[in-house]
């Protein structure tokens, strides 16, 4: 029997309809997405994760566009979303069907020379689609490239789910240079400086971005309507991507523990610190479920924590973490002193890119007791220390913000020592030999991808 046999008698003309769709175009306008090392690996399929509303689904349309314009014809980039509601029902088995209608129409690309590209949004939704994935790996002519909702589709699920055959590739909402292509404004050549009046319009563009973030659908809008369509997105992620999903029952902890996290952006994190305060107002929850709790939140990508450097695994699980949200935009949401913290967001910021460029990071305690925001090591070799300020022009903070990067290059000599500032002005007038300091918007701009 047959998957047209088994599936609803709706089914395959819907599906037809789907195809059919995505053939005729056009292809959606859309910003286009740094992302970091290869999209595509041979025999596996692409998951593309991240936070919602983070632009995946875009981004799987900027792959089938690049592949448009090098000259594959758009009826031979197959793409369909899942999440119409008239697919509700849909299983494994009748996943089937998309082959067997795709290929019928055009029955030249079975095994054809050139890979068809299959497009296969928020197949999560479908119970099973891991055996349809592997067998379309393995009986066709594909390449393969799903999007699937954050805590659905996580990377080490892929993994088990595919046996192997899976490549992952993390969509942020918008970095500085993304924001600033998506507002159609200029993004500067990197190996020139810019003039005065271009580094000016840079710099307001940045410190609005610290305020705003990077969540697409977020740019441009007013700060009423963008805070609550970011806090929309935080009550989604929490209900559906946490509760729904993990069966949480605890649901008021939960809350407090997102709105702690977010509201106390680049702060350090202690479980056991935070199941006292709870336990004095009256909130029962046991420590573990918090750990469980912050372990959903970092896999759906609302919250992103970092560990103390060390060589010694109980030192670094007695010490607190680092936690920070997945976009600047959030912190004005939940910080509750109004003070709108320049810093916490400069330091959310560059977490974020070194996130990107898929460093492995920690934080640093040096040895007299001071602290240096990051030690990255890159896929490259390379090893930075950074030091995030967002003004470092007086003379005081200067020299406590570099104090802690010596102290630390005794200890990591071969780190490259850095500091990052919000703008040109906020530079320390002296820095120690080795040592660069230069705005964070001149960072990511001078390193992007």
């Amino acid at each position: 029997m047959d998957a047209s046999s088994q599936a609803p008698a709706h089914l395959a003309p819907l599906l037809a309809e789907k195809l059919a769709d995505a053939a005729t175009g056009p292809l959606p306008v859309v910003t286009p997405r740094r992302t970091a090392g290869p999209t595509m690996f041979p025999g596996k399929a692409t998951a593309v994760i991240g936070m919602r509303r983070a632009g995946k689904t875009c981004f799987l349309q900027q792959l089938r566009g690049e592949r448009f314009r090098r000259g594959t014809p758009l009826e031979h980039l197959p793409y369909v979303n899942f999440e119409d509601e008239r697919l509700a029902g849909l299983e494994a088995s009748h996943l089937a069907l998309l082959p067997e209608i795709f290929y019928r129409r055009f029955p030249d690309l079975r095994e054809g020379k050139a890979p068809v590209l299959w497009c296969l949004d928020e197949i999560q939704v479908v119970p099973g689609w891991e055996r349809f994935v592997r067998r379309l790996l393995d009986n066709e002519v594909v390449e393969v490239v799903l999007t699937g909702s954050s805590a659905a589709l996580l990377s080490r699920e892929i993994a088990t789910a595919l046996r192997g055959r899976a490549w992952s590739i993390v969509i942020h909402p918008f970095g500085f240079d993304e924001a600033l292509r998506h507002a159609g404004l200029e993004v500067p050549d990197p190996s020139r400086a810019p003039s005065a009046r271009e580094r000016s319009k840079i710099e307001r563009a940045f410190l609005d971005y610290l305020v705003t973030g990077g969540f697409p659908e977020a740019q441009g809008l007013a700060t009423a309507p963008r805070m609550q369509l970011l806090r929309d997105y935080v009550d989604v992620a929490i209900l559906r991507d946490v509760v729904e999903r993990h069966a949480v029952t605890n649901v008021t902890a939960l809350r407090w523990l997102v709105r702690h996290l977010l509201g106390n952006a680049a702060s350090p994190f202690s479980v056991e610190r935070f199941h006292g305060a709870l336990k004095s107002q009256g909130i029962a929850v046991g420590r573990d479920t918090l750990h469980e709790m912050l372990a959903r939140l970092q896999d759906c990508f609302l919250v992103r924590t970092l560990w103390m450097e060390s060589t010694s695994e109980r030192q670094r699980m007695v010490n607190p973490r680092k936690a920070y949200p997945i976009d600047p935009g959030l912190i004005p949401i939940f910080d509750r002193t109004g003070r709108g913290n320049q810093g916490h967001a400069l330091e959310t910021v560059a977490l974020l890119e070194l996130e990107r460029r898929q460093a492995d990071v920690t934080y640093v305690r040096t040895a007299e007791g001071h602290e240096v925001d990051f030690l990255a090591r890159h896929p490259d070799g390379r090893v930075e220390l950074i030091q995030v300020c967002a003004d470092a022009s007086n003379q005081e903070t200067a020299a406590r913000e570099l104090r802690a990067l010596v102290e630390a290059r005794r200890e990591f000599p071969t780190a490259i020592p850095r500091i990052l500032v919000a703008t040109q002005a906020g530079l320390p007038a002296v820095v120690p030999d080795g040592t660069t300091a230069e705005p964070a918007w001149a960072w990511i701009l001078g390193e992007r991808g």
